[in-house]
């Protein structure tokens, strides 16, 4: 479906990433004006609010906002419905109102909630009982650690157990029992993610080193010249099992904040090197001058896709994927690095946003013939909101208080299921927001995410009496 024409990147505008260690980067171009040339020696003046206040709220009440959303909705919901507290781990099939649709446990899930509450112990509230039910969840993951070149499992059963795949639709028909190939590394990471945090939480490396050996390995299968990711469920009508070999943004993205979180917990060489691999990927062959965006999916020597794929640009990882380049700026201490994310963070944000009914559009089918997934998933708004967040918290730009005013009263007004009589946010509704009854999953990594990284950010906004930080002067 049709929506306002795209804008394309003015050639004049261009920035250069050469300076970044150990990438060779081009020079991709980036369109507006340099909302960050007035934020320099003097950034101790610029306030991260206006007035006072950020989406009409004092930094005191956002924080208060973010805190309650995590531990009064969010936390309470899963110890009550989603955790298993006898065996470990989460049944995340499960409805609003905390029916449990089956006892399974998805592998991914289960690494994602092992990163969630060893972080939340970590940085948030070292509480036993967070630390038990990361314990718990990992137990129950290492039950299925893989041995030689062998995948995880995508599901097991409540005890522990691999669950066969129980069929798969080809063409028009449907065979039991048959599973699409598919090399993916996207489970190995998101359990190497779990593992490495609970390292870092717990002062227990050997967890760290499993999760270091899962990336290596991990790359050298995405190296491989037949790789397939298999069904990318993210694209619906879109099957990347279709495209053998392809370089997926969305993997670079997953490689990159994985290997940046392990990097703040000891420094390793061979980790830095993944890092420097997926910066080049993302900003010298994904992105793309022509619409200064990035393209979700490419060739295997990463050279643009000639098939249906050359088009696909997926808005919610470039914004997820530019937050996470910020990030890794900090970390690097790379003032150029993280300015120039934030322009193309700013860009993806302004594409992807509906003008007609509000909220951020997760992608387009095809960027050139302007045909839009139109639902409005929620990870994308709340990707949106981790970025403009910690732009905010370093520069003061006054862009990201406008679109942190406009998203966040947007989200806080449709997302919440509070006045349908639900517990927790609609994680996946249609464009104009309509709510339904029923829902078959409940997510436990990219809200909880969201709510604790907002939330830290607040905080040391408020530690800083609202200044911009000066990391970056």
């Amino acid at each position: 479906m049709h929506r306002r024409e795209v804008l394309k990147a003015s050639a004049g505008a261009a920035f250069s990433l050469a300076a970044l260690t150990g990438c060779r980067i081009k020079n991709p171009g980036v369109s507006g004006d340099n909302s960050f040339a007035h934020v320099g020696d003097n950034q101790s003046s610029v306030r991260v609010t206006d007035q006072g206040k950020l989406a009409g709220l004092t930094l005191p009440q956002l924080r208060d906002q973010y805190r309650r959303d995590l531990f009064e909705d969010f936390l309470p919901f899963m110890d009550k419905y989603i955790i298993d507290h006898e065996i470990g781990g989460f049944m995340c099939h499960t409805d609003r109102d905390g029916t449990n649709l089956s006892t399974k446990k998805n592998v991914q899930y289960l690494g994602r909630g092992v990163w969630v509450y060893s972080f939340l112990y970590k940085e948030l509230a070292a509480e036993e009982k967070y630390r038990a039910i990361a314990t718990q969840a990992l137990g129950l993951l290492l039950k299925n650690q893989p041995q030689g070149n062998h995948p995880w499992p995508e599901e097991i059963n409540r005890i522990g157990a691999p669950i066969e795949p129980e069929g798969q639709q080809v063409g028009s028909q449907y065979i039991k029992g048959a599973a699409p190939k598919s090399d993916s590394i996207i489970t190995e990471i998101f359990v190497a993610t779990g593992l490495a945090e609970y390292g870092r939480a717990f002062g227990q490396e050997r967890y760290w080193q499993i999760a270091k050996e899962m990336v290596l390995q991990g790359i050298k299968k995405y190296d491989q010249a037949d790789y397939s990711p298999g069904q990318a469920k993210v694209f619906v009508s879109l099957e990347a099992s279709n495209f053998p070999g392809a370089r997926h943004l969305g993997n670079w993205m997953m490689l990159l904040w994985l290997g940046s979180q392990m990097l703040n917990y000891k420094a390793d060489k061979e980790i830095e090197a993944v890092l420097n691999r997926c910066i080049d990927a993302i900003f010298n062959y994904h992105y793309n001058p022509e619409y200064n965006l990035f393209n979700e999916l490419l060739n295997h020597d990463l050279s643009r896709a000639e098939n249906e794929y050359r088009h696909v640009v997926y808005t919610g990882h470039g914004i997820e994927t530019l937050w996470m380049v910020m990030y890794e700026a900090y970390r690097r201490k790379d003032k150029k690095l993280f300015h120039q994310a934030a322009e193309l963070f700013k860009r993806h944000i302004e594409v992807a946003w509906d003008d007609v009914y509000g909220g951020f559009f997760r992608g387009a089918k095809n960027i050139e013939d302007n045909i839009w997934f139109l639902d409005k998933a929620l990870y994308v708004q709340e990707e949106a909101l981790i970025g403009l967040l910690f732009i905010m918290e370093h520069t003061g730009a006054q862009w990201a208080k406008d679109w942190f005013a406009k998203s966040f009263t947007l989200v806080q007004d449709k997302y919440p299921l509070k006045k349908h009589g639900y517990a927790l946010w609609d994680l996946w509704p249609d464009r104009k927001f309509t709510f339904v009854e029923h829902y078959h999953r409940i997510g436990n990594f990219h809200h909880p995410r969201h709510l604790m990284l907002g939330l830290l950010t607040i905080e040391r906004m408020i530690q800083r009496n609202g200044k911009v930080s000066n990391y970056f002067s």
